[in-house]
Formats: C-alpha cells, structure tokens, sequence
C-alpha cells in the first residue's frame, strides 16, 4: 500500500456546527422541494420505488430527506483501491492524502507555451514520468492529456487508458464516459484485476444526463469505486455565494450517492468537489482563485461530517498560460488548503492552463509543491529525542554546534524536505554552476526519468487482453459509424508503427 501522507491535527474548518447544519439542511430542501432532473427512466424507476417523488415527463425526482440520509450511513468511511502493483494499492479515508495529476487537453509547448496534440510518444513518456514522482499516487483518464495525434475522439478514452495500464503501475482512475467508452474500460480494469473507479459527474445545475448515469450503473454493477462530484461555477451554473453553491453543489453529490448506493449498497464511493467563481470579466471560470480554496474548505468541512472520503480537483489548474509564478502560487494556495481541510485527494501534478494544457515539467514541479504540503501535514514531533534537552546541555553555547553530532544526522532527514526541482544552491554556487532555475532542474529531471525509469510491464498475457479490447472497441465505434473513413485511414496508419503501441 502507497503510504501517501497523514495529517496529524486537527483539520482546518471556517464554519461554525450551526452553519454546517444549514447547508446539510439546505441541501435537503432543494431535493425535496426541488430534486434533481435526471434523463434515464431506469434510475427513476429505481428511486420511484424507493420513496423518491418522481415525475417521468420533466424526468425529474424529488427526494426524502430520510432516504439520502440513510443512503449515506450506507457508505463505507474507507476503502481500497488495487493498483497493478499491490504494493501501490491505496487506502481512501481517514487522515490519510494522497496527490494525483490534473489533466489537459493537449501538451503545451514549452517555448511558446501554445497548445498542441501530443503524440503517442509524448502521451506515453508523460505517464512514464508520473510513474515515476514519488508523490503521485494514482491517476485519471484524460491523463496527461485528451488523447493523441491520430486517434479518433471515441477512442482517445480507451487509448489513454491502455497507456496507463502499460506504463502506470499504481492505481487508474476512470472519470471519462463519452460515447459509452466505459464499458471498455471496465473490461481492461477486469482483465488485469484492478480497481477503475467511475461515477456520475453533474451537469449542473442538477441535471444528470442518461450517459453519465447508465455509466455510473456500469460501475457500480462492475463493483468498482464510484464518485459522486459537485461541479457548481459560482454566479454561472451555481449561485454566486460559495454557501449557496454548496447547498446547489451538495444536494446534486447527495442524489448522486442516493442511487448508486439504492443500485448497490455498500458501494464504495467518495465525494468530488471541482468548483470556481466565475470570472464576471471575461465568463470563464477563475481557475486558481482564492475563492476555490474557500469552497474546498467547506466542501471538506462538510463532508467529513458524511464520513465519505474527499477528493478536491480544483487544485490543479490555474488561469496562467505558461510555467510562470502566478501558476505556482495559484496551484500551490489550493492545494494547501485542500490539505489542511481534510481532503484525501488532491488533484496537483502537470495542469497549466485550465483543463487545456498539461506538461511533464509542470508535474516535476508540482511533486516539489506536494512533498512540502505533505512534510507540513505530518506536523512536529513532540518526545524526549526530538526535544533534545540533554544534547543542548551538552552542546551548551558558543563555541559549540550541533553539525558533527549523531542526533543531527538521524534527525536532519526525517525533519526537512529537500525538494528535487529547486534551486537551494548559495549565490556564488549558482553563478559557478550555470545560473539554474527550478525549469532547467526540472528539464533535467525529466530527461533522467525518461532515460531510467521503466515502469512494471505487463505479462504477454495482460498486453494480450489490452490489446483484444482495443481491438473489439476499434470495431464497435467503426461499426456505429462514430469514426469517419478519413479517421480510420490515419488511425490504421499509426497502428502500423514498428514502435506501436509506445509511440
């Protein structure tokens, strides 16, 4: 099991009890004065007979506050998620927080920071590189990026999935649904018996469309992890106070929760937060806003009052364009306070821009920012040894100093965290040796990764059964006509590489 990091006080909150209660009360009455629209008659059939109010011509259910109640006693407060390697399983809940990457659309340019489609060879390495930073500890499809050059968009799922069971060894997470694309997924994450978590995102404000909910019956069926994700832009698709967008945020994960667990109870689940204000200037949303600390804050200080496990998103991108300090402070803030609020994941590693771009360099980067936010959740050891009386009696004043002692060289190394991408050098070391940013130390890192670094391969027999999926998904989506003939023509093209399927 990946250790990850424990935070060892007491997590941050900003809310009294009393406030609390009123978004968790809130929330109700929205399901129940309100609910949720939901476009899949099974599932309405399915709350119908639960207790839920249901009306088929708005596809609209209406719910009981004692159902989402106890739909949430249902859920298990901790679980485990395999990876391909047990030793890289993880254990969701608790104290415990793990890092993983945020993805973007295409890779982006390192000297002139404008976007473009990766390729098979780049899509690969970034998985390889991620593999390798110690403070990634699982993954999501559309990592590193959407797909590569040359595949269709039905299959940019499917592809980049086999590309992190090739060369991810730890746990793979499943978010994308598109097209029905889960359902081979599912059957990779069967094949080499590991955990694909997926779930029903909303489309807010409280809608679930019929694909994302028939994926989440997928998985849940499956017995895999599932998520219930809150997805509210304040003043946009959610009302423009971050209390209210966390009633409107919270009732659509609660209905969420509700169905999966009436599905399946028991059902291993946690929660999303992926929210932001809305940049009123310009409309997009405020990607690294202080604002989305706020949310998560409450976000987590509300949900370890549900007992689930917490995963924060909102971490990882920021509005800057490039590797820049604005994209290091952006990320940096929100990932600390998602830390400190009591969430168990937090996306981090490799997101620029928005969910557009994405580089290796930015998740070496970012595994620094991770390493520091981990030491700091471990907090100061307090015990005879560390308080170290006897030692500064020993040592006593001037002329003595600790440098040559055996306290110092045990201690040196559990207290500090010396990052890999920095510049920690005096200033005449740094003159002497090139005058070195952190960029250049990361291009240096990445270039040692690549050239080390090689992930657990699969058997012939796990590569088979990839590949057989592939295979089998190739001619579906060819079938149902969801890939043209001028798609087809360069897919096969750059199925006939000697190097395929690495790039």
């Amino acid at each position: 099991m990946l250790k990850g990091f424990t935070r060892n006080f007491k997590p941050l909150e900003i809310l009294t009890e009393e406030q609390v209660e009123a978004i968790h009360r809130g929330a109700l009455d929205v399901l129940e004065e309100t609910g949720v629209r939901i476009e899949h008659k099974r599932a309405l059939r399915l709350l119908e007979q639960n207790g839920c109010q249901v009306d088929y011509d708005e596809m609209r259910a209406r719910f009981p506050p004692g159902l989402v109640e106890e739909c949430l006693r249902r859920c298990p407060s901790s679980f485990r998620i395999k990876a391909r390697d047990p030793e890289k399983d993880l254990v969701l809940g608790g104290n415990t927080v793990y890092f993983c990457p945020f993805p973007g659309m295409q890779i982006a340019d390192p000297d002139t920071w404008e976007p473009r489609d990766a390729t098979r060879r780049e899509y690969y390495d970034g998985v390889t590189i991620l593999d390798a930073l110690d403070n990634v500890h699982t993954i999501w499809n559309y990592t590193p990026y959407f797909g590569f050059e040359g595949v269709p968009p039905v299959m940019r799922v499917p592809e980049g999935v086999a590309a992190q069971i090739r060369h991810f060894s730890k746990s793979i997470g499943n978010a994308g649904r598109p097209a029905g694309c889960e359902v081979f997924d599912i059957k990779m994450a069967k094949a080499l018996g590991i955990d694909m978590g997926g779930g029903m995102a909303v489309s807010a404000p409280l809608t679930f469309y019929g694909e994302q909910v028939e994926a989440a019956y997928r998985h849940v069926e499956a017995g895999l992890v599932t998520f219930a994700e809150s997805t509210p832009i304040f003043g946009g698709t959610g009302p423009a106070t971050i209390a209210g967008s966390a009633v409107s945020g919270n009732a659509e994960s609660l209905a969420a929760i509700v169905l999966m667990q009436l599905i399946k109870p028991g059902t291993r689940m946690w929660a999303f937060h992926f929210a932001f204000p809305q940049d009123m200037r310009g409309g997009s949303p405020a990607f690294g806003a202080i604002g989305v600390s706020l949310s998560q804050v409450v976000f987590s200080q509300l949900w370890r009052k549900y007992g689930l496990p917490i995963a924060t998103l909102a971490s990882g991108p920021t509005s800057s364009k490039k590797i820049d300090f604005q994209c290091g402070y952006e990320k940096a803030i929100s990932a600390l306070t998602a830390a400190l609020s009591g969430a168990n994941l937090i996306q981090l590693h490799g997101a620029i821009n928005a969910e557009l771009t994405f580089h290796p360099l930015q998740a070496i980067l970012d595994d620094d920012i991770a390493g520091m936010i981990g030491r700091f959740l471990e907090g100061v050891a307090v015990t005879d040894e560390t308080l170290a009386v006897d030692l500064i009696n020993q040592v006593g004043p001037i002329p003595g100093f600790y440098l040559d002692k055996a306290h110092t060289r045990k201690w040196w190394k559990l207290e500090q965290f010396v990052p890999k991408a920095a510049d920690r050098l005096t200033y005449p070391e740094w003159i002497a040796k090139g005058k070195k940013s952190a960029l250049d130390y990361a291009k240096g890192r990445m270039e040692e990764i690549l050239a080390t670094h090689r992930p657990i391969p699969l058997t012939p027999e796990q590569e088979q059964a990839v590949e057989d999926i592939l295979k089998e998904a190739r001619e579906y989506y060819r079938k149902e006509e969801m890939i043209s003939d001028e798609e087809w023509a360069v897919y096969m093209r750059s199925l006939e590489s000697p190097n395929y399927p690495y790039g």
